[in-house]
């Protein structure tokens, strides 16, 4: 079932473009589709040399690394999401909410499911839609590798509903060991949460947990220890936690997690998922009254669907200029798109800054394809990787453009250049002053309400 609509327009069941004028469609709202489709609006649609449309199944934005922080309850996601009924009207793009179902490339012209509310009555039927240049931004989602009773048993963060579904499932846990240490002297009150992936998710996640346990107390679980009686355990099947970044900066997490007391189990790999328990491949058992899958992601099988190549991992391999090998006119970028790295002879990593510069360099190809001129390699800027724990600090490691080399940061540093990231994407979505204005809104907030979100 598709997320519900708030403000959609009705819509005809087929959308045909206006004669003469181009139409470029973006499927996918996540951090570079919508930047991308802001910035395409104030550059082409609002002149009228371009139609724009965004396709996605959701009817707001929020940007995916603040997920686990929606997750833990320390930030209150109607305060951070945009909507995209708002933004297509403030920036000169079409929004068309529904989810992709399938393309015909002769007839340049995808399918849009129907759009079902959570009654199960139809709000929008199935639609298709004419391109004339499609960008296919999908993102990814969580990959359970197979792994039995982990989609039955394991919470993904994939999207703003499982976040908050889980932060009403910590809450509840919590409120149950608490009455159940009150109600029974000398009984333990207990929580255990595994998080399983040591990946940036995974470990962010863990710590802004911590800080929500500690928080409890202030408001009425006085019988609850944060550090006592929460129990966070973070399994990685690797040799060491994140993996990705440079061992240094793993290291120094580490440290930061063990300050925090988290328990950090490598080199275990989960064989099974069961209601309240993990089973590692040594024979642990690890009691759960909560699991997170973080595990690793994958594409969304649909990519496999639309007579498009794709590689072992579902991504649509795309040229240097991020058109796909077979058709020109479409393109391909983020999670969902294997984009050579000729530097490291490897393909760009799925993170947020390349969906970001991906999206910047969309913006100018995408115009020099309208004046037929040719278009541009696209070239991916490592500028390093940032880990936050929360209000407790922050790690990672800069790449410095003169020497080559990174640079470790922590600290306020860190946390700085970590909110830094946020808000730059904010800049591009509502400018610079309404972006000063929101900051000032969200700071104003944070003194009227309680630290978590406890409902």
């Amino acid at each position: 079932m598709t997320a519900p609509t708030t403000l959609q327009p009705i819509v005809p069941s087929t959308s045909k473009k206006t004669d003469g004028v181009p139409r470029i469609v973006v499927v996918g709202g996540g951090a570079g589709g919508l930047e991308l489709v802001t910035r395409l609006g104030q550059q082409l649609g609002k002149s009228g040399r371009a139609e724009i449309v965004l396709v996605d199944r959701s009817p707001s934005h929020l940007w995916k690394p603040l997920l686990h922080e929606v997750a833990a309850g320390s930030m209150d996601a109607n305060t951070h999401q945009v909507d995209y009924v708002a933004q297509a009207r403030w920036h000169h793009f079409e929004f068309q909410q529904g989810e992709l179902r399938g393309l015909d490339r002769a007839a340049k012209q995808l399918s849009v499911a129907a759009l079902i509310d959570d009654e199960g009555i139809e709000v929008l039927p199935a639609r298709t839609l004419a391109y004339d240049t499609l960008v296919l931004a999908i993102g990814s989602m969580t990959n359970y590798f197979g792994v039995e009773g982990a989609a039955t048993h394991a919470m993904a963060l994939d999207a703003l509903g499982q976040a908050e579904h889980f932060r009403r499932r910590l809450i509840s846990a919590c409120m149950r060991a608490q009455n159940t240490s009150a109600a029974t002297p000398g009984a333990a009150s207990r929580v255990d949460v595994v998080i399983v992936g040591g990946g940036a998710t995974g470990v962010e996640l863990a710590a802004e947990l911590r800080n929500t346990a500690e928080v409890f107390g202030a408001y009425g679980l006085h019988h609850l220890d944060g550090q006592r009686d929460i129990h966070l355990t973070l399994v990685e099947a690797g040799p060491r936690i994140l993996a990705p970044l440079p061992e240094r900066v793993a290291l120094q997490t580490g440290k930061l997690l063990e300050q925090l007391n988290v328990t950090v189990l490598t080199g275990e790999a989960v064989v099974k998922v069961e209601a309240h328990a993990v089973l590692t491949a040594s024979g642990k058992s690890l009691p759960a009254d909560l699991i997170v899958w973080s595990a690793g992601i994958k594409v969304a099988p649909i990519l496999g669907e639309l007579g498009l190549p794709v590689n072992r991992l579902g991504q649509v391999p795309v040229l240097a200029s991020l058109q796909t090998e077979i058709d020109p006119a479409i393109f391909a970028m983020g999670d969902c798109a294997s984009c050579p790295w000729p530097e490291k002879n490897t393909t760009v990593p799925p993170r947020a800054q390349a969906a970001h510069q991906q999206a910047g360099f969309l913006v100018n190809a995408l115009r020099l394809q309208l004046d037929g001129k040719p278009l541009p390699a696209f070239r991916f800027l490592d500028h390093g990787s940032l880990v936050s724990l929360g209000r407790f600090n922050a790690v990672g490691n800069l790449m410095g453009k003169l020497t080559g080399k990174s640079l470790l940061i922590e600290g306020l540093l860190a946390r700085l250049l970590y909110a830094a990231l946020y808000r730059s994407h904010r800049m591009v979505l509502l400018g610079p002053m309404r972006m000063l204005l929101d900051l000032l809104a969200q700071w104003l907030r944070g003194k009227t309400v309680p630290r978590i979100k406890l409902h």
